[in-house]
């Protein structure tokens, strides 16, 4: 009968009966409990109760059972502490046992039981059975060191377990010396500064030895232990090479990955001249090529590291084009991978085999897959010079077929063809017109009016064919109406006549009625240009383009050495490094590839390849470093950033005013003709999380009260402004920051046509609409507004960093006047860090980026502040007190990304607090102050 009669029991005193069963004399009654009870604790009941009745059980001889109770124990252990003590002696005294299958099962349970107060009996235990003499308990005690350090890595060191794991390298069992090094390297990752693996051609040599005769397990283990080898000088890395070798005959795609990477790494040092690195490179094709006989799934892994190796050393698979034709039942992924590696193969032998190949795909049923075989038409055209005009034609033939998807396909490729080769394949534009009205993509639109206007002086009709994509300006993309607007204004420097109506319809719909601010930016340059200096437009406008390169998806050099180093493992399925996508400090340990010798390539030898990689990796998944959330998610990254982040974005914002004039030239302040206000229409700032305040009950009833609004305050006087007073403040509710304003008249005449604008400013605060007065302002009037802000406006530093410079314009004149804004509006709701990471963040942060501030003549007690506090978006996140006074440990987060981590000390008796904050942009600390002076006092 099977086991799962042991998970159908549905009665009320289960408990109760199976206490009695464990309890019986009979052995057979007592293995029946057991087993019932571990079918409990596998569907999810809690069985704890049990456990010293359970733990009886483990004196038996019978292994079976021993197993059952182990597997228990392991359960419980964590939560039953004290209770597992009782057991400790039973795995003494079956560390001893004559069978060495319970000696070795009784140290692995012990590995397993993460308890601190046992680890320190298990010393003994374990000291023995690392020197045992049966192999399979050393093999086993090997990898529980391994698990002991994860627990308490100081004792581990103490006991000398460490050195016992290095001598047991040399065991003469190979299984014991695969363990010993699995569990080194596992130590080494989570500590990469102490040389554990400290290897030495005495030791290599008997890892190899090892090598031949260890389960497939094992020799994984000991070829990635190789890979972080790096030998002294070629002819050692030859000889471990010739070693190696055999394994890519394994049946194992793990181990042939494995050992692919440590050839890929020793290759480097090689010189290209010697025999050995030719005959190496033919050995490496077949293991390859075999893998992709393997199910779906493994291929694609096989795909995946292939396509590094191959942009690594194309060499090795340049005669295997055939295995990388798709066949008619791969899945769609592989289907992709494969098309990849063909072009990256493809080469002037190949290219007539290949160029057959893709055609044939692009008739295919598999929409994607047509795509990617036409776009990789495209790039063969562009990589194989000798094959350009062959591919030009397959393209035409495509767009003849007239299947919507491929011409647009063909369109985008066709204008890269275009770049890559100028005035050599203009002919085919007139078929490229004809196809015109089928385009409905973005890209292939953006792709044929960018032919129309970098073309025009050949096509007849330019101006005809751009007007008719004109006519739903603001239905395109704006991938599109950018392209649209650059090619009217080509067109109307190579045909000015014909064309000035047309540009100027452009450029109005550009400036004045779009909300996009690249495309508005865009069409301001080219009027500035086209209105004060035609030939400069002309030069800039028509200047030459250069030729594209050919691999534009290539992987960045540094990144692929660091890559080829992980090949058969998670990251060489990304194409990324681990310190990507691995949280945390384990695992983000920079490897890089071993510097070349002998060959005259060494020019561009990765020498310093640890840092390089970090540059290249930047672009991958991790922020870069002066993004701040970036850095305290992965606090490991590097030295903390010294300079603002503010500071960066004003360099590449606020350096040039492209328009010259500024705020007043777009208000028609100045001799140019431009449009009326351009106020930015994105509605709606984000919604905070506003009920995770509410269910956030650590700060009391204050969350309710909404964050703290300062009273209105006279901004414009009616003196400065004709008439028109303006007074405001600004508030923060429920994640949407607003401008709350009263407009008073008190002038003789009616005010109309009001319009707001900011200048740029640190944080980025723009109307997120316009401003609306529904009607005009009557004499002595007053209207109250309440503008919606959001913070995606340009960004430039400004003195003080929380001045705000504002224009407003009427029917009579713009007047102009700046304010300064209080800095928790731009606290978000988020800003609540964890209690580690806020540990790791204050010590990462560098000391001299404290500041310390007195908060004077304020007479709430700790719960009150925090409940206050709490209530405009500062957290408290822990609570200590410290001989009498309390101190609160708090974080709050801008709407830029920047953290702020703060301490206030609150003594009862006085009413002077004292703040210290720290932030990895420092001179945010004084408005932050600022900030919580106004909080508290009001």
């Amino acid at each position: 009968m099977t086991d799962s009669k042991y998970f159908t029991t549905t009665k009320k005193g289960e408990i109760f009966e199976l206490k009695a069963e464990l309890n019986s004399d009979k052995k057979e009654k007592k293995k029946e409990a057991v087993k019932k009870v571990i079918a409990s604790m596998t569907v999810g009941k809690d069985v704890s109760a049990l456990f010293p009745d359970v733990v009886n059980c483990m004196q038996t001889d019978n292994l079976e059972l021993k197993k059952l109770v182990y597997l228990y124990l392991m359960n419980y252990a964590k939560s039953q502490p004290d209770m597992a003590i009782m057991a400790v002696n039973t795995f003494v005294k079956d560390c001893e046992d004559p069978n060495p299958l319970i000696r070795a099962l009784a140290v692995r349970t012990m590995g397993c039981i993460r308890v601190d107060k046992i680890t320190e009996y298990l010393c003994e235990p374990l000291r023995k059975c690392l020197k045992d003499e049966d192999p399979y308990v050393r093999k086993t005690a090997a990898v529980c060191v391994a698990k002991l350090h994860d627990i308490n890595a100081q004792l581990v060191e103490d006991q000398g377990f460490l050195d016992t794991l290095k001598d047991l390298i040399s065991d003469s069992n190979p299984m014991v010396v695969a363990n010993a090094v699995a569990a080194l390297s596992e130590i080494a990752e989570s500590h990469p500064s102490s040389n554990l693996l400290d290897l030495n051609p005495q030791s290599i040599n008997k890892l190899l030895t090892a090598l031949n005769e260890c389960t497939e397990w094992g020799q994984i283990f000991i070829l990635d232990c190789l890979a972080n080898y790096m030998p002294k000088d070629d002819r050692e890395a030859q000889s471990i090479c010739e070693r190696v070798t055999p394994r890519l005959s394994h049946a194992n795609s793990a181990v042939v990955l494995s050992a692919v990477k440590v050839l890929m790494k020793f290759m480097e040092m090689l010189s290209k001249d010697l025999d050995y690195y030719g005959t190496l490179l033919k050995k490496l094709a077949p293991p390859l090529v075999t893998l992709l006989s393997a199910e779906p799934e493994l291929q694609y892994v096989a795909l995946r590291n292939i396509n590094l190796i191959v942009q690594k050393r194309p060499e090795i698979l340049k005669h295997e084009m055939k295995v990388f034709f798709v066949k008619y039942n791969d899945p769609i992924y592989v289907k992709l991978e494969k098309l990849d590696i063909m072009i990256r193969l493809a080469s002037q032998a190949n290219i007539a085999q290949v160029l057959a190949e893709l055609k044939e795909y692009a008739t295919e049923v598999d929409v994607d897959f047509v795509r990617k075989a036409v776009r990789a038409i495209g790039r063969c055209a562009i990589k194989v010079e000798q094959s350009a005009e062959r591919c030009v034609s397959t393209l035409l033939d495509l767009i003849q077929t007239k299947v919507n998807y491929v011409v647009q396909e063909a369109i985008v490729v066709i204008k890269d063809i275009f770049r890559k080769y100028p005035n050599k394949y203009e002919s085919v534009i007139a078929t490229l017109c004809e196809n015109l009205d089928s385009l409905d993509e973005p890209e292939a639109r953006a792709a044929m009016i960018w032919i129309v206007g970098e073309y025009a002086e050949r096509i007849d009709n330019a101006d005809e064919l751009l007007e008719s994509f004109l006519e739903g300006f603001h239905d395109e993309s704006t991938q599109v109406q950018l392209q649209l607007l650059t090619a009217i204004v080509k067109l109307f420097l190579k045909k000015p006549t014909e064309t000035q109506e047309l540009v100027q319809q452009v450029l109005s719909l550009a400036t004045q009625d779009s909300d996009n601010p690249d495309l508005r930016d865009r069409g301001y340059i080219y009027w500035r240009l086209l209105s004060t200096d035609p030939v400069a437009a002309k030069e800039v406008v028509l200047a030459e383009k250069p030729l594209i390169s050919e691999e534009t998806d290539l992987i960045e050099p540094t990144l692929l050495d660091e890559l080829i180093c992980y090949i058969g493992t998670l990251a060489s399925v990304y194409h990324k490094p681990p310190s990507a996508f691995v949280e945390g400090s384990r695992g983000v340990v920079h490897k890089s590839l071993p510097p070349r010798t002998g060959s005259s390539e060494s020019a561009e030898s990765p020498e310093a390849a640890p840092s390089a990689g970090q540059a290249a990796e930047q672009p991958a998944v991790i922020p870069a470093q002066g993004d701040l959330l970036g850095d305290l998610l992965n606090l490991d990254l590097g030295p903390p950033v010294s300079g603002p982040p503010l500071a960066a974005s004003s360099v590449q914002m606020g350096a040039v005013d492209l328009l010259g004039g500024g705020l007043d030239s777009l208000m028609g302040g100045s001799g140019f003709t431009a449009p009326g206000p351009a106020a930015p229409a994105a509605m709606g700032a984000p919604l905070g999380s506003g009920l995770g305040d509410l269910f956030d009950l650590t700060g009391g009833v204050g969350t309710l009260s909404g964050s703290y609004v300062a009273p209105k305050t006279v901004w414009l006087p009616a003196m400065k402004a004709k008439g028109l007073e303006i007074s405001g403040t600004f508030s923060r509710q429920v994640g949407s920051i607003s401008m709350d304003l009263v407009l008073t008249n008190k002038a003789l005449q009616v005010m109309s046509d009001f319009a707001i604008q900011f200048n740029r400013n640190s944080f980025g605060l723009a109307p997120a609409a316009p401003l609306q007065v529904h009607a005009p302002l009557a004499p002595n009037q007053s209207v109250e507004i309440s503008l919606p802000l959001n913070t995606v406006g340009s960004v430039m530093k400004m003195d003080p960093l929380n001045n705000l410079q504002v224009a407003v314009k009427n029917n009579i004149d713009v007047f102009y006047f700046s304010t300064l804004y209080p800095l928790h509006i731009l606290f978000v709701e988020d800003g609540k860090m964890e209690r580690q990471m806020f540990l790791a963040t204050w010590k990462d942060i560098p000391n001299e980026n404290e500041a310390q501030f007195q908060i004077k003549d304020c007479s709430l007690n700790a719960d009150a502040v925090s409940s206050k506090l709490q209530g405009s978006n500062i957290f408290t996140i822990a609570k200590r007190n410290v001989e009498g006074q309390d101190m609160l440990y708090q974080s709050l987060k801008l709407t830029n990304g920047i953290w702020v981590l703060a301490e206030l000390r609150i003594q009862p008796s006085n009413p002077s607090f004292t703040l210290s904050l720290k932030c990895r942009a420092p001179e945010v600390s004084q408005y932050v102050y600022q900030a919580y002076d106004a909080i508290l006092k009001n």
